[in-house]
Parts: structure tokens; sequence; C-alpha cells
């Protein structure tokens, strides 16, 4: 990072941040890419390119962008987010989704976009395969659809299902992936289409104030990211599987997947617990143990680089202490 180039990427003229792009585009199969602030951003960019106001995208009601993006879709956009009930795997049936799509018919809005999440966060890093995202992407192109794919930890889908992230992200128009989740740089996102996507998406960007000048120092820090990162990350998930193993038998402890699909390991807590999800949270802080609430009594667990053999085994033993008071 202290040794980038950089120059104005507002103006395209930033050479890392142009490297970072063209790397990012070629892992994914697509024409081009752009360097976003953050994966909400760049979905907010997605969503706003492919849509006008009024119009319409089909998306579940567990994903990313329907929970944890402020409902940018809305405010931002004009745009109307139809949620459909997401499965415990992260799809959504196509059925549903079909019969989501509205008529042309002047009361309506008019459907635009699909969107899908993979590996889906709040279905506990469960990866979509890759027959799935061709089926949905086969009925948008029959009802003249786009298809976005909010892929934050798409690497992660291809470490699990044994795809590569190109092919997970062929059958869709766009994708975004983080480079500051599983793949641990500071700061960034890339979004991903063909060049005439990314040309209206870049003008979204600076709309929503995401147009950076020396952001290459911030962008090599997404180089090394993918050219150190992706094939370690079944590492993660061996790692999240022995986690679960470790906290499968403590009790007041239910495991929601098990084993877990990739890096997260997500735990209810029975009533048999002595701690609520945030009492847990805030307990486990004072092991070195940070840990997320994502409910009154369901708590997320998340494996990354940072977290070593060592420090599954630190996590089961404050688990342990914890929940014996």
């Amino acid at each position: 990072m202290a040794e980038a180039r950089v120059g104005d990427d507002v103006l395209g003229d930033d050479p890392t941040v142009n490297r970072l792009q063209t790397m990012a585009a070629e892992r994914l199969g697509k024409e081009a890419a752009l360097f976003v602030p953050s994966g909400t951003m760049g979905n907010l960019a997605a969503v706003l390119s492919h849509c006008g106001r009024g119009d319409e995208v089909i998306l579940g009601d567990q994903c990313h962008t329907a929970v944890y993006e402020a409902g940018g879709v809305a405010a931002l956009g004009g745009i109307h987010p139809r949620t459909l009930a997401t499965r415990p795997d992260g799809t959504l049936p196509l059925e549903a989704i079909e019969a989501a799509i509205r008529p042309d018919d002047v009361h309506f809005p008019t459907t635009r976009l699909i969107c899908l999440e993979n590996t889906h966060n709040r279905c506990g890093g469960a990866a979509l395969s890759l027959d799935y995202t061709v089926g949905v992407a086969k009925l948008a192109r029959e009802k003249g659809l786009r298809l976005h794919l909010d892929g934050a930890r798409i690497f992660n889908a291809a470490a699990a299902t044994g795809k590569s992230a190109k092919e997970l992200a062929a059958p869709a128009d766009s994708v975004t992936f983080c480079l500051s989740k599983a793949l641990c740089a500071p700061v960034g996102s890339v979004l991903c289409g063909d060049g005439e996507f990314i040309y209206r998406a870049r003008r979204i960007r600076k709309q929503l104030g995401g147009g950076m000048r020396q952001a290459g120092v911030i962008a090599a820090a997404g180089i090394v990211a993918l050219e150190t990162m992706v094939d370690r990350l079944g590492e993660d998930h061996a790692r999240a599987r022995r986690l679960a193993e470790g906290l499968r038998s403590l009790p007041g402890l239910i495991l929601e997947t098990d084993p877990p699909p990739t890096n997260m390991v997500y735990l209810r807590l029975s009533a048999e617990a002595p701690l609520d999800g945030p009492a847990l949270v805030r307990a486990l802080a004072e092991h070195d143990v940070l840990a997320l609430a994502a409910g009154p009594r369901r708590i997320r667990l998340v494996l990354h680089y940072d977290v070593d053999d060592a420090g599954a085994e630190h996590a089961v033993a404050a688990f342990r202490r914890v929940l014996a008071g």
C-alpha cells in the first residue's frame, strides 16, 4: 500500500485501481469492473444501473440488500423491492420468482431485476449451486429481466462448491464481491459486468459520493487480497467445521447448520442457556472472543485469516467458561 502508484481514479487514471479492476473482471469473467468503497455501495450502484425510478427488483427477504443496506434502493433509487421468502439454503423458489414477475399493467411497477446472494449470510453462509443460479438466469432471460449477484463472499462459494468464481458469476449480468470480508483487505468491494453497465455504474458511484482520488493506496490491498487470499479459503471452512465440533456438545447451544457450509458458524441459544445473545457476546468479549448477536438468541461466528487453530480452540474454551457461569 505504501508503494502503490496512484493517480486520480475519478478521472480513471489511477494505475493501481485500474490494475485491480482488470484483475477483478478477469477473475469473474466479465468485461469490466469498478472499485467501490463498500459492498453496500456496489449493490446499490448495480440496482440503480439496472433499474429506473418506479421499477421493481425481486429479492429474498433475508438477503443483505433487503436487510442491511438501509433501504437504499427505495430511498435513493425510488425502486420498489419485491421480497420473497428465503429458503434455509439461501435460494428463492423458481416458481415464486416467476409468480412475482409483474404483468404489463399500468397498475404495477415494472419488474426489471432479480437479485441473489452467494454465499448467503443470514442463511449460515450457504453457497448457491451453479445449477440453481443458471436456472434463475434462464428464467430472467425468458422474461426480459436482468440478474444481479451479491457475491460478497463468492470466493467462499467457489471453495465450497468446487466451481470457480468465474463459473458461479457467469449466469449473472452483474456481480459484486467484497475485498474486506474473507479476503481480508481493510476496505473495498468490486462491481463487475459488461462495459456498458460499468460505464453507467461509474456515474452512479460518483452520484453516491463514491468517487475517490488517489485510491490506489487502498486498491493495492485489494490486489494483495486477490493474489494471496483466494486459494486459502478452504482453511477457514475446515476451521469452521472444527469450531462447530467443539461447540456441538456444549449445553445451551444449537448449531443451525451442522456441519457449517463455509466459514460461518451460526448458533441458537436454547432455553437452558444462562444468557441471551447480546449478553453472551459481551461475556465472550471479556475473553477476547468477538462474536455478533444476529438476534435475541442467535450468534454468528466467522472464521478468517486472522483466526488460526489456536484461536478456534480458545473460542471453544471461552464459550465453555461463559456458559458454565
